[in-house]
C-alpha cells in the first residue's frame, strides 16, 4: 500500500481542515472499497473501525459529539484530585522499588500506570484482569510490525473483551461514559450510534486515550534527564512545566504519523504536486513538530526556552483529540511530581541502550530504566 506522507506542517495544517481530504475508507478509499485490504494487514483495525477516527462530515460531528461530554473542562478538572493520588501512590512505589541504587522503569512503572487507570475508571472499567486485557490489546495494535497471526489474534480478542463491557454495563449501569454511549444506542437506536460504532468508540478513546500520554510522559522526562541544562531552566524559573510539556510535544510527538485520509477528489498543491482522488495520505506529525522551515535550523533540538513551540501533536482541525487538556493535565501533574520526589534522578542506560516501541505509529521507548537515588558505596 503507497501513500503520501505529508510532513511540513503549513501543508499538513492545510490539508488537515481540507474537506476535501476524508478519514472515511468506505467512501474515498478504492483499495478498501475494492477488497484488497485483508484482515492480516497490520493496521487493518486503524481502517476497518467506525468511529469517529474514521467517520467523515455528518457522520463525525455525530459520533464526536456523543463523546466530547466526557472532555468537558468540568469533568477534566474534576479528575485532578483523583490523579494526584495516582501520581503519589506511584511515587511511594517507585521510592520503594530503586531503593539503595535499584533500576526502576520509569515507563512502565510511571509513564503507563497513570494515562491507563485515568481512561478505565472514566470507562468504568475497574476491574484488573480486564485492564490488563486491554493493554496487550493496544499495544499490539500500535505493533506495526505484527505478523498476520498476531493481527488476526490481537482484532479477535479486543472486540470479546469490549463485547464483555458493553454486556456488563447493560446488566449493571454506572456513572461512567461506557454506560453514556449505551444509553444513547439503546434509546434512539441506529440513527444515533450503531453498535458497531458503540464497541468502535470504546475502542478508540481507550487506546487512544492512554498511549499517547504514556508516550508524552516518557518522552518529556526522557528529555530533562538528557538535557539537564533544560531542567535546570525550569528549577530556576526560567522556564515552567508547560514550556516542558509543549516542547516535548513539539520535538517527540507521541504520534509519529497517523493513518489514513484520502483525497476525496484531485487537490492541487504548490509546485505541480497533484493529489489524486483516493490516494492514502499520513499524517506525519512528529516530522512537522521538527519544520526547519517553521522551527530553524535547530528544529531537532529540545529547547524548553524556545519561543515557538508550535506543533501538530494532538492534530488540526475538526479531528483535533478531545482528549488533549486531559494529556496536559496528568502530565502538569506527573512530571514536577517526579523530579521534586526524586531530585537525584538518573538514567540507568546510553542511548545505545535505549531501543523504540516497534511501531512507526506510537513514539516512545519500549523501557526508561532509571535510578532514583544515588546508589550507596
Amino acid at each position: 500500500m503507497v501513500a503520501w506522507a505529508v510532513s511540513t506542517q503549513p501543508l499538513l495544517k492545510k490539508l488537515l481542515t481540507d474537506p476535501r481530504v476524508s478519514k472515511d475508507p468506505r467512501q474515498h478509499w478504492p483499495a478498501w472499497i475494492n477488497g484488497e485490504i485483508s484482515p492480516e494487514w497490520p493496521l487493518f483495525t486503524w481502517v476497518a473501525v467506525q468511529n469517529m477516527f474514521t467517520a467523515y462530515g455528518t457522520d463525525h460531528r455525530r459520533l464526536r459529539t456523543l463523546v466530547a461530554k466526557a472532555f468537558t473542562p468540568r469533568r477534566i478538572a474534576d479528575l485532578r484530585p483523583r490523579i494526584e493520588e495516582m501520581t503519589a501512590e506511584l511515587l511511594d512505589r517507585l521510592a520503594a522499588d530503586g531503593a539503595d541504587g535499584r533500576v526502576v522503569d520509569l515507563r512502565e512503572g510511571y509513564a503507563y500506570p497513570i494515562p491507563i487507570q485515568v481512561i478505565c475508571e472514566l470507562f468504568g472499567i475497574d476491574d484488573e484482569p480486564t485492564r490488563l486485557r486491554l493493554r496487550r490489546c493496544v499495544d499490539s495494535i500500535f505493533h506495526t510490525s505484527a505478523d498476520p497471526e498476531e493481527v488476526t489474534a490481537t482484532y479477535g480478542e479486543v472486540y470479546a473483551i469490549l463485547g464483555e463491557l458493553v454486556e456488563r454495563k447493560r446488566r449493571t449501569p454506572g456513572d461512567d461514559l461506557t454506560t453514556g454511549l449505551i444509553t444513547a444506542r439503546d434509546e434512539d437506536g441506529d440513527s444515533r450510534l450503531s453498535e458497531q460504532e458503540l464497541t468502535d468508540t470504546l475502542l478508540l478513546v481507550i487506546s487512544a486515550g492512554h498511549e499517547t500520554t504514556v508516550n508524552l510522559l516518557d518522552n518529556a522526562i526522557h528529555a530533562l534527564l538528557t538535557h539537564p541544562e533544560q531542567l535546570e531552566h525550569v528549577r530556576a524559573g526560567r522556564a515552567s512545566w508547560d514550556d516542558v510539556i509543549e516542547e516535548t510535544l513539539r520535538v517527540q510527538a507521541p504520534v509519529a504519523n497517523l493513518p489514513l485520509r484520502y483525497a476525496v477528489e484531485d487537490i492541487e498543491l504548490e509546485g505541480g504536486l497533484v493529489l489524486r482522488k483516493g490516494d492514502a495520505i499520513v499524517a506525519a506529525y512528529a516530522a512537522a513538530g521538527r519544520d526547519p522551515e517553521l522551527h530553524g535550523p535547530d528544529a531537532h533540538v529540545f529547547d524548553v526556552t524556545r519561543r515557538l513551540k508550535d506543533h501538530l501533536a494532538f492534530g488540526h482541525g475538526v479531528h483535533f483529540c478531545l482528549g488533549a487538556p486531559l494529556a496536559r493535565m496528568e502530565a502538569a501533574i506527573a512530571l514536577p511530581a517526579l523530579f521534586e520526589r526524586f531530585p537525584g534522578l538518573t538514567l540507568a542506560a546510553g542511548p545505545e541502550g535505549l531501543k523504540p516501541v516497534d511501531s512507526f505509529i506510537s513514539n516512545g521507548h519500549r523501557a526508561l530504566p532509571a535510578t532514583i537515588t544515588p546508589p550507596r558505596d
